[in-house]
């Protein structure tokens, strides 16, 4: 515990919660969003959702927000504004779900990824430090 902060301990490297909250997100959309791009199951989810011709930019969006996170470990700003958008993109993919009658269990990962980012946005990107 540092300054009433979790952190983790690689080694000798210690890793705030709130970096590795951030690091996990950004990771989690470049991801997601370069299978936009790439993946023959992406297009057939994309399809499902009622969204096929969304994909790309759809993939576009989260990898740009994806680095946006990571900038916003430097400037707060820029990382404000990708979870902001993030949060954004996340409620319209829980709205999509519950349109084509998704389960719970299948929407959970919007919902997890909506709070996920509305907390980077709203606490740890708006206090820095």
């Amino acid at each position: 515990m540092l300054n009433g902060l979790i952190e983790f301990r690689f080694g000798y490297r210690a890793i705030h919660l709130k970096t590795a909250l951030v690091l996990f997100s950004a990771a989690s959309f470049l991801g997601y969003g370069s299978a936009c791009f790439f993946s023959r199951s992406m297009e057939r989810e994309f399809l499902r959702y009622r969204m096929g011709p969304q994909r790309l930019l759809v993939g576009f969006l989260q990898v740009c927000a994806g680095l946006g996170l990571l900038a916003g470990l430097q400037q707060p700003w820029m990382g404000q504004a990708a979870s902001g958008g993030l949060s954004l993109m996340m409620l319209v993919a829980v709205w999509v779900r519950v349109q084509i009658h998704d389960s719970l269990l299948q929407t959970l990962p919007a919902l997890f990824y909506l709070a996920l980012n509305a907390y980077l946005c709203l606490v740890v990107f708006s206090r820095p430090g």
